[in-house]
């Protein structure tokens, strides 16, 4: 009964660490963004909605992507905090006296903290995912109405060259595309340019792709059949597909409107399950660092393990009572951490090491450091 009381004790104190360091970070962000931007936040609420509605809607999403990159960081922060607590307030040394061992009273710590990197898999896998759309929302476009660059993207399925003068979040929409067709499917001209191109999702009576809007270039595409590429269907025109109307035409693609614009975003907050089939798609073509991001989700659960047990021994083993130092101790050991694995991770990027061994290797590197440092856990 009496370890029941202490645990949830222990337990108690971790959790208000953790919450404390994390609302304390996140209020500095949004206060330092929102001022920052308020011209901007004032001007898209007179737009479109209310002010505290387009808030929510922004700093929701952006709070728990907050969340997902400073994780390590605060599960470490939180523990070191309460052992320094304990021992400052001298409770340490009262279970010690009481035959408590550092290690028992140190578990509900070590449980706290993996609950917390748990969720943080939770967080990374299904609910940022989901919320990828408001994700893209940057700061100086809350609506989606300004004009983004486009950077030109071939679809390696059918070789079209992807490209436009500008694409805008809010409606899905590339201004004036121009996209380039290969030999095998140039019958009508080497080029499709409209006014506008939309991103439609796939359905049950068409692919997915683009829609593309008021045609300049070829003329009367509504007089011409559908062409087809490998016996799929690639560029659907009006003569055969009546959902068209005449001045429009459909360009297969299983490049989505996020792959072909969203860049960072979409690597960054897309599942890893989303990942892997972005890289079995033959349209894309994604480069070595989605490989290692690949990698680098299925190692960070051990990675925030190995970080918290790299700097906890530092705080349990020298009985360190200063809150403050236990924070400069804890920004230290991230900070190296973080430096070798941007490191690893930009070496694997540029093909100079594998994906799989720049997502590994930080995680080889300071498992023996972590584990040399873990003998209090048998005293």
């Amino acid at each position: 009964m009496i370890f029941k009381i202490i645990d949830r004790y222990i337990t108690r104190y971790f959790v208000h660490s953790f919450f404390v360091c994390y609302f304390s970070l996140t209020c500095i962000y949004i206060v330092f963004d929102f001022f920052t931007n308020l011209d901007e936040f004032v001007r898209a609420a007179d737009d479109g909605g209310g002010l505290a509605q387009l808030f929510v809607l922004y700093y929701g999403p952006q709070t728990l992507a907050f969340l997902d990159r400073v994780l390590g960081l605060l599960v470490l922060t939180a523990a070191m905090f309460t052992v320094a607590w304990l021992q400052r307030q001298q409770e340490m040394t009262a279970l010690l006296a009481a035959g408590v061992s550092r290690t028992r009273a140190t578990l509900p710590v070590i449980v706290g903290a993996v609950c917390f990197i748990a969720f943080g898999v939770v967080n990374r896998e299904i609910i940022l995912p989901r919320m990828i759309h408001l994700l893209s929302r940057s700061n100086t476009d809350l609506l989606g109405e300004k004009a983004r660059t486009i950077q030109a993207r071939y679809d390696n399925s059918t070789d079209i060259l992807l490209r436009g003068q500008a694409a805008y979040r809010k409606d899905q929409r590339i201004a004036q595309p121009n996209f380039l067709l290969p030999p095998n499917l140039d019958q009508y001209g080497g080029q499709l340019i409209a006014e506008n191109a939309y991103y439609v999702p796939p359905a049950q009576d068409h692919p997915g792709g683009y829609l593309m809007d008021k045609m300049i270039r070829p003329k009367n595409l509504h007089e011409k059949p559908s062409l087809f590429w490998k016996g799929q269907p690639v560029i659907l025109t009006p003569h055969d597909h009546p959902w068209l109307k005449p001045d429009q035409c459909f360009v297969v693609s299983d490049i989505d409107f996020e792959q072909l614009t969203g860049g960072r975003v979409w690597r960054e907050h897309s599942s890893t399950a989303t990942l892997i089939r972005g890289l079995h798609n033959p349209s894309l073509d994604l480069g070595a660092d989605v490989r290692v991001r690949v990698h680098g989700r299925i190692v960070q659960p051990l990675r925030d393990l190995n970080l918290l047990f790299l700097g906890l021994p530092l705080v349990v083993r020298r009985e360190q009572r200063n809150v403050f130092v236990a924070l400069g101790l804890g920004i230290l050991v991230v900070s190296l951490f973080t430096a070798v694995m941007l490191t690893c991770e930009y070496l694997g990027s540029i093909y100079l090491v594998s994906p799989a061994l720049a997502a590994w290797l930080p995680f080889f590197i300071f498992v023996p450091l972590a584990v040399a440092q873990m003998d209090w856990l048998w005293e």
